[in-house]
C-alpha cells in the first residue's frame, strides 16, 4: 500500500521519506521529564529525552510509537536580509552550501593498491556540531581573495527545531513523551515494563531531573477490573442468599454455590486455552453468566427436594428419578441459551472484535454448567441431601417444609391468574 501511495505523492514529500508503524490511536502513557531545580531548561530535557529515553522505550515489546511534545537541538541560522542583498545571496545559496560543506561520506585510503612505498589513511571531521563551526563556512569568494562566511550574513545559535511546544510540569521546565500501544499487545504488561524501564533509567538521570507518569492507562484499567471483580463476588453473596432463603438449608445452598465456582473455574481453563485474557469484557460476561450458572444446579436440588416430598427415603434413588424428568429440561435450555451466544461470536468487524470474547466466555461457562448439573450435582445431592420427611411421615424441619409450602401455594396461585389474563388477552378480539 506504501509503494502504491507513493506514486500519488508529492516529490517533496518521497524525498523526505514515508513511514508506516503498527500504533494504536490512543495513549498507553504520557510521561514527562522535569527539572525541578531549574539548572536545565525544556531544550536540554528533550534533547536528552530524545537520545537517551525514547529508544529504549521503543525497544518494548508492546510499544508501536513514541512521540516527544518537544524538540531536540537544532541548529539555527538568521539570515539578515540587508547583508545577503548587499552580497547578491537569496536562502537557496545558503542551503547549497549547507548540503555541500555539511555532509558525512566515507573516506577510505590512498595509495593502497599502487607501487608507493606509503599508504595513508583519509580523515576529516564529518558534519559539524557548534554554532562556531557553522559559523566558519564559506559562502563565496569576494574579489581580492577574501571569502565570505555565514556569520558574516546570519546570525548561528544553537536551539529548537521548531518552537510548536512550551510544556511545564508545576511551573518547571519538563519534556513530555506521548507512549502510544502496538496493536495486538497486552496493555497491562506493556505498561508495567514501561515502568520498569524507566525506573531502571531513573538511576542515571542528571541531577535535578525526574520522571513524572501523567497519564497512566491501567489506572483506569485496573479501576474497572476492580469494579467488575467486586460485582462477581457481590453476585455470588446475592445467588447463595437467594438460594438458602428458599430452600432454606445449608446442604442444599452448597450445592448451587460449588456449582458457580466449578463452572466459573473452567471458564477461566477454557479462556486460557483459546487464548483469552482477563479483561472488562470476558469479566463482565462471567458477572451475567454468574446468575445463569446456579440455575442449573437450583433445578436438580428443587427436583431433588421433590422427590424427598413424595416420600424417598433414599437420596441416590431420589437424584436418579429427579435427573430423569429434568434431563431433557437442562439439555434444551442450554442448547438454546449456547445457541443465542455462538452467533454473536461470530459477529465481523469492529462489534465481532467486541463481542467475540463476551459471547465464547458466555456460551462457555452456561456449557460447563450443564455439565455440572449432569454430572457433580446429582453427585452431591445423592452424598450430602437427607429427606426431612422420615419413615413416619414427620418433617425434620418444620420452618423450611411450612415456607416452601407457603411459597409453592402463593407461586401457583399467581401462574394459575397469569394463565388466566394471557387467555383472556388471546381471545379478545
Amino acid at each position: 500500500r506504501v509503494s502504491k501511495a507513493q506514486g500519488l505523492l508529492p516529490a517533496e514529500v518521497t524525498k523526505i521519506g514515508v513511514s508506516t508503524q503498527k500504533r494504536q490511536t490512543s495513549f498507553l502513557q504520557i510521561d514527562a521529564l522535569v527539572c525541578d531545580d531549574g539548572r536545565y531548561d525544556q531544550t536540554f530535557l528533550a534533547n536528552y529525552l530524545d537520545i537517551n529515553i525514547i529508544p529504549q522505550i521503543k525497544r518494548i515489546e508492546g510499544v508501536g510509537d513514541v512521540m516527544m511534545l518537544g524538540d531536540a537541538y537544532s541548529m539555527r541560522i538568521w539570515l539578515k536580509p540587508d547583508r545577503m542583498a548587499q552580497y547578491g545571496l537569496v536562502p537557496s545559496d545558503v542551503t547549497a552550501v549547507l548540503g555541500e560543506q555539511n555532509l558525512e561520506a566515507p573516506t577510505g585510503q590512498l595509495g593502497e593498491n599502487s607501487q608507493n612505498v606509503f599508504q595513508y589513511t583519509m580523515k576529516y571531521r564529518g558534519r559539524l556540531s557548534g554554532a562556531e563551526e557553522f559559523g566558519e563556512l564559506v559562502i563565496k569568494s569576494l574579489p581580492g581573495g577574501n571569502v565570505l562566511r555565514l556569520k558574516e550574513v546570519a546570525d548561528v545559535e544553537l536551539g529548537d527545531e521548531y518552537y510548536n511546544y512550551s510544556s511545564e510540569v508545576n511551573g518547571h521546565p519538563a519534556a513530555m513523551m506521548l507512549i502510544n500501544q502496538k496493536a495486538g499487545s497486552n496493555a497491562s504488561s506493556t505498561i508495567k515494563e514501561i515502568h520498569e524501564v524507566l525506573d531502571d533509567l531513573s538511576r542515571d538521570l542528571p541531577e535535578g531531573t525526574e520522571f513524572v507518569v501523567l497519564t497512566d492507562t491501567n489506572k483506569f484499567l485496573y479501576a474497572s477490573i476492580n469494579s467488575v471483580i467486586r460485582t462477581l463476588i457481590e453476585a455470588i453473596l446475592l445467588v447463595i442468599v437467594v438460594v438458602y432463603v428458599f430452600l432454606q438449608d445449608i446442604k442444599s445452598t452448597l450445592i448451587p454455590t460449588i456449582s458457580i465456582f466449578v463452572s466459573i473455574i473452567g471458564t477461566f481453563a477454557v479462556m486460557s486455552m483459546i487464548g483469552f485474557s482477563v479483561n472488562l469484557l470476558t469479566l463482565f460476561a462471567l458477572v451475567l453468566a454468574i446468575g445463569t450458572v446456579v440455575d442449573d444446579a437450583i433445578v436438580v436440588v428443587e427436583a431433588v427436594q421433590a422427590k424427598f416430598d413424595e416420600g424417598y427415603q433414599s437420596a441416590v434413588l431420589a437424584a436418579d428419578d429427579a435427573m430423569k424428568g429434568v434431563s431433557s429440561a437442562i439439555l434444551t435450555s442450554t442448547i438454546i441459551f449456547m445457541a443465542v451466544f455462538f452467533p454473536v461470536a461470530m459477529m465481523g468487524g469492529t462489534s465481532g472484535a467486541f463481542y467475540t470474547q463476551f459471547g465464547i466466555t458466555m456460551a462457555v461457562a452456561v456449557g460447563i454448567s450443564a455439565v455440572n448439573a449432569f454430572t457433580l450435582s446429582p453427585a452431591l445431592c445423592a452424598l450430602l441431601l437427607k429427606p426431612y420427611i422420615d419413615e413416619q411421615g414427620n418433617t425434620k424441619n418444620n420452618f423450611a417444609a411450612r415456607f416452601r409450602k407457603a411459597f409453592n401455594a402463593v407461586f401457583d396461585r399467581l401462574s394459575r391468574r397469569y394463565v388466566r389474563g394471557v387467555m383472556f388477552i388471546i381471545h379478545r378480539r
